[in-house]
């Protein structure tokens, strides 16, 4: 038998950064994000000898012997966080398979790859094992491997948008707890939504790990200007959530610019002079406003674009260098099924 799963990247819209501890443990965190029609792959199929992991898009490859336990070397962590998670919480019979995986976006994107992908290994691994996890177990299952067992910093969107897909409402507290609220918006509403964002790579990936940590360091050293500012982006997300549902679109540009002024304070190199040339580029070719996807840095970046100045913004940003990329959004999360 041949088990496969998929689960969804996501467009970050509002509150980015909110979701990260300790921010999210003192203040609480919120934070509007819609998953779009590229995903992280997850395969397990028979192997006729021991474990063997595979990720095709980035090339690497290991083979290992039937241990109970997988060393985490630099090389693969997320696969074998998960194995050996599993392996310890319900044990994995039959150790002669071969785990592939592929990823629709580059590492460090900001589309939240790591921790899709992470949803997409679990997905795999409970439609072999037939595990008893909903929707919330398997996103704070991936969340705890992530960011506990493996040390890996970074916040606690990611993994619900890629498990429970669609347009959210996410709300982040203390003790890990996480509220997600579905967004009933409106058909018309998400077609111009969709029509008007301009989902863009800048042809560069960033280690997000090194903002996020001086993000953190900013919220324990009590640091008034980057909590201020994670603050507002938390308004940013309520606003936002506003606009989508009431149909007040022609808001959505100056939200996200509101939100982009904002970010820039949480922590340095979120922003650097390309991203700024790139920016005030589409801003003046019709864009209203717009976002740098994740921990910032590089990766992706979206831009709202009204009336049919995306044509213009589109033309204005592929100057730069980097690439448009075609993309709808989409309502179902993580995706297992069973073939032979």
């Amino acid at each position: 038998m041949i088990y496969r799963s998929r689960a969804p990247l996501r467009i970050g819209l509002a509150g980015g950064g909110t979701d990260v501890s300790p921010y999210s443990d003192e203040f609480g965190g919120a934070i509007l994000n819609a998953t779009i029609s590229h995903y992280a792959h997850a395969v397990i199929e028979p192997n006729e000898n021991g474990i063997r992991i595979q990720a095709m898009d980035r090339k690497e490859e290991q083979l290992h012997e039937c241990n109970n336990i997988l060393q985490t070397d630099g090389t693969l962590d997320l696969h074998k966080g998960v194995f050996n998670r599993i392996q310890k919480d319900f044990g994995i019979p039959n150790k002669n398979f071969c785990l592939t995986t592929y990823v629709d976006a580059p590492a460090g994107s900001g589309l939240g790859t790591s921790s899709t992908l992470m949803v997409a290994i679990i997905g795999a691994f409970t439609e072999m094992l037939k595990l008893p996890l909903g929707e919330y177990d398997i996103a704070h299952y991936a969340y705890e491997i992530e960011r506990k067992d493996l040390q890996l910093a970074g916040g606690k969107q990611d993994q619900y948008a890629a498990t429970f897909g669609g347009v959210n409402f996410m709300e982040f507290y203390e003790d890990d707890k996480v509220i997600v609220n579905p967004l009933r918006i409106r058909n018309e509403y998400l077609h111009e939504l969709e029509n008007n964002l301009v989902l863009y790579f800048t042809s560069t990936s960033r280690e997000s790990a090194t903002i996020i940590k001086e993000q953190q360091k900013n919220v324990l050293q009590k640091n008034e200007k980057s909590i201020e500012a994670m603050h507002q982006l938390k308004e940013q997300a309520r606003r936002m959530k506003e606009a989508l549902l009431r149909g007040r679109l022609n808001e959505i540009g100056e939200i996200l610019d509101f939100g982009f002024q904002q970010k820039r304070n949480m922590a340095h190199n979120i922003s650097n002079s390309s991203i700024e040339e790139i920016y005030e580029a589409a801003k003046k070719a019709g864009a209203t406003g717009g976002k740098i996807s994740g921990a910032g840095g590089g990766g992706f970046m979206t831009f709202y674009c009204p009336l049919n100045t995306r044509y213009k913004v589109m033309e204005t940003l592929s100057s730069f260098g980097g690439q448009i990329k075609p993309y709808q959004f989409t309502k179902q999360g993580l995706t297992t099924w069973t073939t032979q």
